[in-house]
Order: structure tokens, then C-alpha cells, then sequence
């Protein structure tokens, strides 16, 4: 163990990708040294077809990964896929797969129990969660949500897309983060049954043609950010415990001021000491940084930083806070960035694997 908050140094990577149009395998393990930041491939973890999203149980027993298929079993609905993780070997053994309940599932997380999978349907812009069962496998989902409406943009807001899901840190309520609805979802959730049930009020509303797509929350749980795909913006929110509820703080643009080209925005992460948010541009490469108000819980843009790849999908902070991992799905690498602490600039370190078309990257200890 180090001495960096007592984390361990040692770590495999998994990283989920898209297979189709490409010469991807599935998911695939790297090795990673937090005190180092080396990066070094290990192997194909498992074969599957478009693997995107991946979440890892609590327990560091198991692994997950939604499969973004338009159809599945003869239904329109992707695929969620359970694995029995072997840290230490990169390698995983499916334990069992089941419909995700909608088209092109793009998101997966955990209840804050670990006993339920919360999964996010894009192109059928609903929801499902489902028990997991103390083996590691994926029951029949016990809640699903059909999202209806649309926003003003008619390409990309033609209908729901739920693009996120994640439970709020009491575990009280689940957020849904809704492109086509410009709209962060709100319900109740029951962590005995795992029913979803509308909050009051049952949304927080983003700009019309916003299209938020992911969400993330402060460490102090008093604050969350919502990165808005379309509008390349992101928002600062207050957040209300009690009630599940969302006041708006401010919204800044992720892009420098004198940037034309297109751009859609894709991850948003809050560094673990709660002094910076980054979110990554797909169209401009690059990472931009905002400091945070650690009262008002407001942003200030600190700067922008070349992901070194094209279309940054992804990217994963390691578990001590000291590297930035960036998937590059279009130049097909991962390049490694050290974090300087104080400031939350990023520098890259040299150190690159190439990987095809890679969307997520999780951690696990080695062990």
C-alpha cells in the first residue's frame, strides 16, 4: 500500500470499446502503476460485441458492461453482460447476459448497495434496473421506465435518449440524464425492490436543445454538473438532498471563444478533491478544466488541453487522483496525463497504448 490515502499502487485497467467497423475483440485489460503512471497492455479481457460502458461491483468481484446493440434476442434492445473479473490476469468469464429492455444501452452504473444495475437505453430512451445476484449474476430487471417526448433540435432531439444513470449518494433517488429531453430526470428508488417511481418535482430542465448528456456530483454531495453534448456547456447545479431537486447555478461554455468547428462534448468527471471538474471535446480534442468554488460550488474556466487523439470519448481519472487516462475512440490510443495537484493542470506523460476505438475505461486493484 502507498501512502496516497492508503490506495493501493498497483491496477488493472479495463477498457470497453466498439467493435463494429472496427478490428476491436471486445473488452480489453491493461496494467496501470498509479506511482508511475505506466500504462501496459495486457490482454483481451473478453470477446463481446460493443462492449461501451463498463461498471465494476463493489466488491471487486465482478464486472459489467452494457452491449449498445440495436437489437438482441430477436427484440430492438441491446444487451447487459455480467463477468467474473480476475484482477490480477486481466481476463474475465461471462457469467451471464440478458436484454437491457431498449435499444443501444450507453450507460451503466451501480445502486449505492451494489445490489442493483441502473442501465440507460439511448435510441429506446428508456431505463432498467435489475437485481445482481450474490454470484455475480444479472437477474430479470425489476423496473423499466419508457421516457416519451422530444426536444427542438429535430436530428439530434427527435426523441427521448437516456444517456445516463447514476443513484444519488443517499441512495434515495436515481437521475436520468436525458439528451432528447434537455431534462434530468428524477425518481424515487426503492433499494428493497428496486422500483423506480417519478419524483415531485420530477425533472430538472436544461436550455432547450441543450442535450445533456452525462452527470456528475461534487464530492461534498452538495453540488452536481450536468455536460451538456450539443451545446458544448456545462451546468452548475445545487442540489437539494431532501427533495431529489436541482437549482441552477451557472452555465459555461467548454469551448475557447474563438472555436467554429463542430463539437460535441462526452465525459465529465470531478477530481476526488473536489478543486476540479474536466470534461472532455469531441471535434476540439481536448480536456478543458474549471476550477471549483468549494462554497458556491460555481466554476471558473482554468484552461484546455489537447488530448493528443481524436474524439475523446472517454476518460478516467486512476483511483489516487494523480493521472487523467484519455480514450481516444478515432485515433484508437489511450494517452496518459499527470494531474499536478495544486493547480489541476494536466501534462501529458509520454505514455500512450494503442487500443481500437476505446469508450471506457474502469479500474480495479491488482490483486
Amino acid at each position: 500500500m502507498s501512502g496516497d490515502n492508503a490506495k493501493p499502487s498497483q491496477y488493472s485497467a479495463f477498457v470497453g470499446t466498439y467493435t463494429s467497423k472496427t478490428d476491436s475483440k471486445g473488452i480489453y485489460s491493461f496494467h496501470f502503476d498509479s506511482g508511475t503512471g505506466r500504462l501496459t497492455a495486457m490482454a483481451v479481457a473478453a470477446t463481446t460485441q460493443d462492449p461501451s460502458f463498463l461498471t465494476v461491483a463493489p466488491n471487486e468481484k465482478y464486472l459489467y458492461a452494457v452491449n449498445e446493440l440495436g437489437e438482441f434476442d430477436g427484440k430492438k434492445s441491446g444487451a447487459v453482460t455480467s463477468y467474473s473479473l480476475h484482477s490480477k490476469s486481466g481476463q474475465l468469464s461471462q457469467l451471464n447476459q440478458v436484454p437491457s429492455g431498449g435499444a443501444d444501452p450507453c450507460y451503466v452504473s451501480f445502486d449505492q448497495t451494489g445490489k442493483y444495475l441502473l442501465v440507460a437505453n439511448y435510441s429506446g430512451g428508456s431505463v432498467s434496473t435489475f437485481p445482481v445476484a450474490a454470484d455475480g449474476r444479472i437477474g430479470p430487471a425489476s423496473a423499466f421506465i419508457q421516457h416519451t417526448g422530444y426536444g427542438p433540435n429535430k436530428e439530434r432531439q427527435e426523441g427521448p435518449h437516456a444517456h445516463f444513470i447514476t443513484s444519488s449518494p443517499d441512495n434515495r433517488f436515481v437521475f436520468v440524464v436525458d439528451l432528447g429531453l434537455d431534462e434530468v430526470a428524477v425518481y424515487h428508488f426503492d433499494p428493497t425492490t428496486g422500483s423506480l417511481i417519478p419524483n415531485h418535482p420530477p425533472f430538472a430542465k436544461l436550455a432547450p436543445g441543450a442535450g445533456p448528456r452525462h452527470l456528475a456530483f461534487h464530492p461534498n454531495k452538495k453540488f452536481a454538473y450536468v455536460l451538456s453534448e450539443v451545446s458544448s456547456t456545462v451546468t452548475a447545479f445545487a442540489y437539494d438532498a431532501q427533495n431529489g431537486s436541482f437549482s441552477t447555478l451557472q452555465t459555461l461554455s467548454t469551448l475557447p471563444k474563438d472555436f467554429k468547428g463542430r463539437n460535441d462534448t462526452a465525459e465529465i468527471v470531478v477530481h476526488p478533491s473536489g478543486k476540479f471538474l474536466y470534461a472532455s471535446n469531441r471535434g476540439h480534442d481536448s480536456i478543458v478544466e474549471f476550477t471549483i468554488d468549494p462554497a458556491r460550488g460555481t466554476l471558473t474556466l482554468a484552461g484546455d488541453f489537447s488530448t493528443q487523439g481524436k474524439e475523446p470519448r472517454n476518460f478516467a481519472l486512476d483511483p489516487t487522483g494523480k493521472f487523467l487516462l484519455a480514450a481516444n475512440q478515432e485515433s484508437n490510443n489511450i494517452v496518459v496525463f499527470r494531474i499536478d495537484q495544486p493547480t489541476g493542470a494536466l501534462t501529458a506523460t509520454g505514455e500512450v497504448e494503442q487500443i481500437p476505438a476505446p469508450v471506457d475505461i474502469v479500474f480495479v486493484p491488482a490483486k
